[in-house]
């Protein structure tokens, strides 16, 4: 891994290279085709979206990676709105995954929202990688994912406190924020605009 690369805010004229990006990297992984590149044109309107926390990683010039923020809560058991940080969007471009990038990524756009006094991030990721930078299981916390049923499979739903103790007698349902629900017929129509691309139904994708 080359380490001449720059983390930096992400700028409007990135906006576009941005969506092309995500979307050359979520392509039929998670379901034929991807939503992520409209959701994130989507995010960038909405009040949740932390613009301090919107980063993009370059290399020699080129545009590599990109990572943002948003808003949250975790409705307490006990009556408490507890505010939280979800996070996504992120990836590497295709060719340069697996590198340390990611990685690199990820916890330097984690310190920046621990500099700004966040407490905790939660989200749905994978926990063989995003463990490697201190995320657990959120069960671990006692924070449940919303509209999961209880005996169901949450070993998706992750949680990493920025601030030591910010969990502690905290119990309650985690609620992902409503920017991140597009319609499908919104993303068929957004991604009209980028060359056309075949949608491939893969074993391994969860819709």
């Amino acid at each position: 891994m080359k380490t001449n690369y720059l983390i930096r805010p992400e700028e409007t004229k990135d906006h576009r290279a941005v969506e092309e990006l995500i979307r050359e990297s979520f392509w039929n992984i998670y379901r034929p085709g991807c939503s992520e590149h409209y959701v994130i044109h989507v995010l960038r309107e909405d009040q949740a979206f932390v613009k301090e926390l919107d980063f993009v990683m370059e290399l020699d010039g080129r545009l590599i990676g990109q990572n943002v923020f948003m808003k949250t809560v975790i409705e307490a058991d006990d009556g408490r709105t507890v505010p939280v940080l979800t996070m996504g969007p992120i990836c590497i471009a295709n060719d340069l995954k697996r590198r340390g990038y990611g990685k690199a990524l990820l916890d330097d756009s984690l310190q920046k929202a621990a500099d700004l006094g966040y407490g905790a991030v939660l989200f749905e990721g994978n926990i063989d990688f995003y463990g490697k930078s201190g995320f657990d299981f959120a069960s671990r916390f006692g924070i449940r994912y919303h509209d999961l049923p209880e005996d169901a499979d949450a070993s998706f739903f992750l949680c990493k406190e920025l601030i030591p103790g910010y969990l502690d007698h905290v119990s309650g349902v985690y609620q992902t924020p409503q920017g991140y629900y597009v319609a499908d017929a919104d993303v068929e129509e957004f991604d009209k605009s980028f060359p056309c691309k075949e949608k491939l139904k893969l074993p391994g994708q969860l819709f």
